[in-house]
């Protein structure tokens, strides 16, 4: 038997155009693009930037100008075809910018929008600013614009744009492996092409201490790597300075209490298990000394511990002028204060060790907000599950929580709190995790079998987080309105157990600039469907222009994909634009009223909907998609009329119940035979009608009507075998619960009515669950 159903565009997200025309492609997406008549004119040889007198702004204005006049980027698909090249055209001869407020300082919440127009005619461009950390952005994206030798620059082209969030991060562990400051400086260099803001520094941790702190120089001198793998206060300042340049802020973090074992180097008596190993033998999980290899915390009782620390902290709030201080205060272990003696006499007379950790907070916290700064802290200091503070400790307005556990779960405990949240959940953002461990002789490994590797390739946060994992995620999902203004925006992060110079640019690049477009314009287009299948071809242009300027970014796809565009695709976007009859927009539109308007189901041969065998036929075989599609429409052909639910408008689609109402919008269109396999599971085709045009269209234009009791009716008659089809499908899912009585079916058949009685909502809640794993498996995204 052959089933073709229609899904709704707004499930599948599938028909995507490209924002930008002409294959001219811009990372991040700018908010707002318009480029009416694509065309392209010459860029002058002469062509210079008039900058207003602004010390990092005009710095940069050269740069760029430099940039565009000797780049020469060839697309990897050529625009000749789709953009119309004016050679002959007057050339385009200067960007003159303006900027409304030169002395605004990069800090978080600056007005980062700006507006480009480059004129048909030549001559002039402009770019108007606020602030020159905007026109900064203005820049990145004209350079965007402007390709080949000799070179060409689009024209007649408006954008305005503006970041969605104000903290757009990358953090780099250079503790556990060391990076060359030129390592640090291409990075921030990278950062900046992308549009992220802040380069959080993770300098310190157990495993070296490679910061010159001029009042404590010891600290670096005995804990880092050795005299080569240091950096000085010229070193800093050269970093902040340069990402200041690039409009990139520089947070330094300053792990503390925990993860201090190189501190011990300099000062042995402040840090409670220096150097011991990390999981004792035969100690259970929770007696271990540390999470890793690499014992140390500061010892909150001893009075030396605080005057070492706030000589550091003066000195890196001096070093670094960013008014965020990260302060860490992340995995606190309690097996590591436990092992310490004078620990051990604190808790044997009933103190705590949140006692301890709230002691340590209260004796530094004040300590950084008097150097005017606002204190970031890893989640763990409020939200861990045995050493934690209590939110009266941490003052709202100064303090910041940075979350990497439990994905939305966390970021909702942090804002319902009342705290500002950075989110940079390990499940997401975390761009070392599938690399494996780094743990020697560990038997797991010694297996001549294949087997289920429970721990995702070897890696504790597995498995290897994909570009499109990253670029999906939306950081403020399931919050309010009020909740999400909390979060100040996100951070991808690349720990360095096994990750060093030679592997830095991959491993970073180009999975950043994922989440650098995802936090800049979003990861949705004008219509609030996930963008991503149309953000694969920009991202493979944007992969090699950065490649180009010198970031060894790892590719997405083979060449062959990007020569030979949409062969790649999970399914084939070309068989799913299909014809709708006439009538079927009409039909849709009756069924938003409260009156029922049965309509006779379409069948093979209806103009307009021809058949299209195979659409998602690769698919189904790797990812069993079809089974679970059988099992959801077994399902949803028992709805009855009176469980209707009306197709959903632009606005209600957005609401808590929108994707259990676009499930019962699905309906079976026709069913038939297969005569040659008669027995064989049923092969499904995707169908998916044009998303109408205009302002006032909307989700109810492109959904197909609810099925009634006449279609059910007619699809279960022309069954040749009810219950070996009802078998079939619940098999194919481990489904058995969902058979019905002979005598049900029986009855339902006699009287002409679906047996369905409106009160078994399981089979809406199972249909639910289906579909869901259907679009998950299909790579497809419901709505939220």
């Amino acid at each position: 038997m052959l089933f073709s159903i229609i899904i709704s565009i707004a499930l599948g997200c599938l028909l995507l155009a490209s924002p930008i025309s002409g294959s001219i492609n811009v990372w991040p997406m700018p908010r707002n693009f318009s480029w009416p008549q694509p065309q392209a004119n010459p860029l002058s040889h002469n062509f210079n930037i008039i900058s207003p007198d602004h010390r990092y702004l005009s710095s940069a204005a050269k740069r760029y100008q430099h940039l565009i006049l000797t780049e020469h980027h060839l697309p990897l698909v050529n625009p000749s075809s789709s953009v119309r090249l004016n050679t002959s055209a007057p050339p385009l001869l200067s960007l003159a910018i303006t900027v409304s407020d030169l002395t605004a300082p990069l800090h978080h919440g600056v007005d980062e929008s700006y507006t480009l127009t480059i004129p048909a005619a030549g001559g002039t461009a402009h770019l108007k600013a606020q602030t020159a950390w905007g026109a900064m952005r203005g820049l990145e994206t004209l350079s965007q614009l402007v390709w080949g030798d000799p070179s060409l620059v689009a024209v007649g082209v408006y954008v305005w744009d503006s970041p969605l969030f104000g903290h757009r991060g990358l953090m780099l562990d250079t503790s556990r492996n060391y990076y060359e400051v030129e390592d640090l400086l291409r990075t921030i260099e990278a950062m900046s092409a992308n549009k992220l803001n802040v380069f959080h520094w993770h300098i310190t941790d157990s495993h070296s201490f490679p910061l010159v702190v001029p009042s404590e120089p010891e600290l670096a001198s005995k804990g880092s790597y050795g005299s080569s793998m240091q950096y000085s206060p010229a070193d800093v300042t050269k970093i902040v300075e340069f990402g200041l340049e690039h409009g990139v802020r520089v947070l330094p973090e300053i792990d503390s209490p925990g993860h201090t074992g190189s501190w011990a180097a300099a000062y042995p008596d402040i840090v409670s298990c220096a150097n011991m190993f990390w999981w004792p033998a035969g100690a259970d999980w929770g007696d271990r000394l540390a999470s890793e290899p690499g014992t140390g915390h500061l010892n909150p009782l001893n009075p030396m511990t605080y005057q070492v620390l706030k000589n550091v902290i003066h000195d890196v709030a001096t070093l670094f002028p960013e008014p965020f201080y990260h302060a860490g205060a992340d995995e606190i272990v309690p097996g590591c204060w436990k092992a310490d003696p004078t620990i051990q006499s604190f808790l044997s007379k009933g103190g705590t060790l949140s006692q301890l950790l709230e002691l340590f907070v209260n004796s530094t916290f004040p300590y950084i907000v008097s150097h005017n700064k606002t204190v970031v802290y890893w989640e763990d200091v409020l939200l861990d599950d045995n050493i934690k503070v209590q939110s009266s400790v941490l003052p709202r307005e100064s303090t910041i929580l940075q979350t990497w556990n439990n994905g939305h779960n966390n970021t909702k405990r942090i804002v319902s709190s009342g705290y500002r949240t950075i989110v940079s959940s390990s499940d997401f953002y975390y761009l070392d995790c599938g690399h494996g461990d780094f743990l020697g002789n560990d038997s797991m490994y010694d297996q001549q079998t294949p087997s289920h590797d429970t721990k995702n390739g070897g890696s504790w946060c597995g498995p290897f987080k994909t570009w499109q994992t990253i670029y999906n995620y939306d950081i403020t999902y399931g919050l309010t309105e009020d909740e999400a203004k909390l979060v100040l925006g996100g951070e991808v992060a690349l720990w360095s157990e096994q990750a060093d110079p030679t592997v830095l640019d991959a491993r970073m690049w180009p999975r950043a600039s994922a989440m650098a477009e995802s936090l800049w314009s979003g990861n949705r287009d004008d219509k609030g469907m996930k963008r991503f299948g149309e953000a694969t071809d920009r991202f493979n242009e944007w992969r090699s222009r950065i490649v180009a300027r010198g970031v060894r970014a790892e590719p997405i796809q083979p060449l062959w994909c990007i020569r030979n565009p949409g062969m790649c695709n999970t399914v084939d976007n070309k068989q799913l634009v299909i014809a709708i009859p006439a009538n079927h927009t009409n039909q849709a539109t009756d069924h938003r009223g409260d009156h029922e308007n049965e309509a006779a189901p379409l069948t093979p041969g209806t103009p307009g909907t021809p058949a299209i065998p195979g659409t998602i036929e690769a698919a189904k075989k790797k990812r069993g998609g079809n089974q679970i599609l059988q099992a959801a429409m077994f399902l949803l052909r028992r709805r009855p009329s009176k469980k209707n639910l009306k197709a959903p408008s632009v606005e209600r689609v957005a609401s808590k119940n929108a994707w259990k109402r676009l499930v019962g919008s699905m309906r079976p269109l026709h069913l038939q035979d297969n005569p040659s396999s008669p027995r064989s599971p049923p092969v499904f085709e995707i169908a998916a009608p044009s998303t109408p045009t205009g302002s006032e269209a909307g989700y109810e234009d492109v959904l197909p009507p609810p099925m009634s009791p006449a279609h059910a009716t007619n699809f279960m008659s022309r069954s040749s075998s009810e219950d070996s089809m009802q078998s079939r499908y619940a098999s194919a899912v481990n489904l058995q619960e969902l058979d019905r009585s002979e005598q049900d079916d029986d009855k339902s058949k006699d009287k002409g009515t679906d047996v369905y009685d409106g009160e078994d909502e399981h089979i809406d809640a199972k249909a639910e669950e289906f579909i869901a794993q259907f679009y998950h498996q299909m790579k497809l995204q419901p709505l939220d």
